[in-house]
């Protein structure tokens, strides 16, 4: 079973601050790589109220069908790779995804498909860490991230703020993609 502990820092970027970002780390337009998340929960959200997410993220070809969970520090994600998948059927296959939403008491027969958030990335390594710049397009919508992900949450913590100070970029409450996603196909439903 491929399972990791997932320790990130979030903050949403105005176009402008993500230019400027991306300049400044040397980011050009042939490092951004296009990946596609395709979100699954029940449909009375049983994941999302324990804090959980189920995606299958789609990258050079290949699908990875990954449970994001709440751990002690950051994120535990188990991971389980697929062959290319029918959404508007998908059905868990049996293995460490199943296992542990099984564990989280949730049927997996309820799981069902609610829609697609692709993203434009570029990631470097750091000497505390690696940045991620992030242009998402989902429901007519487009934001644009900065993440920062780090082995240690305090040295990460740290790291991260100074990276915003560096660049004069204000800390901004950043909710996950899927937060964002489900929040904009609610806005579209009301």
């Amino acid at each position: 079973m491929t399972q990791e502990i997932e320790i990130e820092f979030k903050n949403l970027l105005t176009k402008s601050e993500f230019q400027k970002l991306s300049e400044a780390l040397g980011m050009k337009k042939h490092d951004f790589k296009q990946q596609i998340n395709h979100y699954f929960d029940t449909k009375d959200f049983s994941l999302k109220q324990k804090k959980s997410a189920l995606r299958i993220r789609e990258k050079n070809g290949a699908f990875v069908l990954t449970l994001k969970e709440p751990a002690a520090v950051g994120l535990l994600e188990t991971h389980q790779e697929l062959t290319s998948p029918d959404l508007d059927g998908f059905k868990i296959p049996e293995g460490p995804v199943k296992r542990q939403l099984e564990g989280l008491g949730i049927n997996s027969e309820h799981i069902c498909w609610f829609g697609t958030l692709s993203t434009e990335r570029a990631e470097k390594e750091s000497e505390k860490g690696l940045i991620i710049l992030d242009h998402s397009r989902y429901l007519e919508k487009e934001d644009f991230e900065l993440e920062f992900e780090a082995a240690d949450w305090d040295e990460g913590k740290r790291a991260f703020e100074q990276l915003l100070k560096q660049f004069s970029i204000p800390e901004r409450t950043t909710k996950n993609k899927i937060q964002r996603f489900y929040e904009q196909k609610q806005k579209k439903v009301e």
